[in-house]
C-alpha cells in the first residue's frame, strides 16, 4: 500500500515538469504568453538598390547677352527674377546714328549705280575704257556690302531673348554708352529644367550600364516623386571629392513657376538587381548561423490569429553595406523582421500590430 502511494506521488510531480518542457514559462512559473513579432510581407518584387543624392536645380543654359555693335542704351525692360517669352524685346540702343548708317548706304549705292551706268555706256561708245567700267562695277557691289551691313547693324540694336529665359542679373544700368560685345543682362534658359547631382567615382565606375537605373526627385514643390531623366554627365571629376557631375532633366509639364536655378532637390537613384528573385530585407531579418544565413518564415495556423515560424536558408549578398539582398525566397511570404535570436524553431507566435492603451 506505501508502495502505491509513492509511485502516485512521484507522476503527479512528473506532470508540471512534463508541462515545464512543453510551455514557456515565466520566471514565477506562470504560462508566458504568446510572443508578438514583427512581420515583412515579401511582394515578389526584384531588390532594388538605392542611393541618395543631393540635387540642385539648374538652368540648362546661362548666358550673357550683349550687342553685335556699339551705341547709347535707350531701352532696358527686363527686371531680375523675371520670366520672359521667347522672342520678347529685352534692351535696344539710340536708333538714330543705325537710321543715318542705313540712309548713307543707300545713297551712296543709288550713286554707284549711276557710275556703272555712265561707265558702260562711255565703253559702249569707246569713249571709256573697259577697266573703268569694271572699277564702277566693283564700286557698286562694295556700295551693297555697305548697304546690307548698316541694315544688319540697325537691327542688332535691339536685343531679344532667344529661349524662354529668368532674368538673373541686370550688368549694364540703363541709357549708359556700351560697346559690342559688353554684357548687357544674365539670362537662364528655363526651357527645360535640370538638377545636377555629384555621383562618387566609385559608384559611378560601377555602374557600367546607366539604362538600368531609375532617377525620382523629391522636393516641398512638389507632390510627391517627380521621374528624372538622364541628360548628361561631365566626364571630369571635380577637383574635390573625386566626383562626377551627372544633369537630369525634369518633365516639362511638371515645372512649378516657382522652381530656379539653385534651388534645393533630393534624388533617389534606384538600380534594380540583375536578378530577378532577390529581395531587399532589413540586417535585422537575417541570422548567421554555423549552417550559413537564415531568416525565419512565418506560416498562419489555419482558423487562428497565430502562426508558427520557421528558419529557412537564404543566400545573402550586398551592394553597398547597408541593405542586405536575399535569394532563395518565394513571393508573398511572411518574414519575422526582428528578434529571431529570441524565438525558437516551431514557436507559435503572433503578429504585431501596435501598441495598444487599455
Amino acid at each position: 500500500m506505501k508502495l502505491t502511494i509513492v509511485i502516485a506521488a512521484i507522476l503527479a510531480m512528473a506532470i508540471p515538469l512534463h508541462a515545464q518542457n512543453t510551455e514557456v514559462l515565466t520566471p514565477s512559473g506562470d504560462v508566458a504568453p504568446i510572443r508578438a513579432v514583427k512581420l515583412i510581407r515579401l511582394e515578389g518584387e526584384a531588390a532594388q538598390l538605392e542611393r541618395v543624392f543631393f540635387g540642385q536645380v539648374a538652368a540648362r543654359e546661362t548666358l550673357d547677352l550683349s550687342f553685335e555693335v556699339g551705341g547709347r542704351l535707350v531701352m532696358f525692360d527686363a527686371q531680375e527674377g523675371q520670366f520672359l517669352d521667347e522672342g520678347i524685346q529685352i534692351a535696344a540702343l539710340d536708333l538714330a546714328p543705325f537710321e543715318r548708317a542705313v540712309e548713307r548706304a543707300t545713297l551712296q549705292l543709288a550713286q554707284a549705280n549711276r557710275d556703272l551706268t555712265r561707265a558702260q555706256t562711255l565703253v559702249q561708245s569707246n569713249a571709256a575704257s573697259a577697266t573703268q567700267a569694271e572699277n564702277a562695277e566693283t564700286a557698286r557691289d562694295l556700295a551693297a556690302v555697305s548697304l546690307r551691313e548698316a541694315t544688319d547693324a540697325l537691327a542688332d540694336a535691339a536685343l531679344h531673348a532667344p529661349f524662354r529665359a529668368l532674368v538673373a542679373s541686370r550688368l549694364t544700368p540703363n541709357f549708359a554708352n556700351v560697346s559690342p560685345g559688353q554684357p548687357i543682362v544674365r539670362l537662364h534658359d528655363m526651357s527645360e529644367v535640370r538638377v545636377e547631382i555629384d555621383v562618387p567615382e566609385r559608384l559611378f565606375q560601377s555602374l557600367s550600364d546607366v539604362t538600368g537605373i531609375s532617377f525620382v526627385g523629391t522636393s516641398p514643390l512638389f507632390d510627391g516623386e517627380v521621374p528624372l531623366t538622364l541628360r548628361e554627365f561631365n566626364a571630369e571629376t571635380q577637383s574635390i571629392g573625386q566626383s562626377y557631375r551627372v544633369t537630369l532633366a525634369l518633365p516639362s509639364t511638371q515645372v512649378p513657376t516657382a522652381i530656379i536655378p539653385g534651388a534645393s532637390m533630393t534624388v533617389t537613384a534606384r538600380l534594380r538587381s540583375s536578378n530577378a528573385t532577390a529581395i531587399t530585407l532589413p540586417p535585422s531579418a537575417v541570422t548567421m548561423t554555423s549552417d550559413g544565413a537564415q531568416v525565419m518564415v512565418y506560416t498562419p495556423n489555419a482558423g487562428d490569429e497565430n502562426g508558427t515560424v520557421g528558419l529557412v536558408p537564404v543566400s545573402v549578398a550586398s551592394a553597398n553595406g547597408t541593405q542586405i539582398t536575399v535569394t532563395g525566397l518565394g513571393p508573398n511570404q511572411w518574414i519575422v523582421g526582428a528578434g529571431i535570436q529570441m524565438l525558437q524553431e516551431g514557436e507559435t507566435v503572433r503578429p504585431f500590430t501596435g501598441m495598444s492603451v487599455e
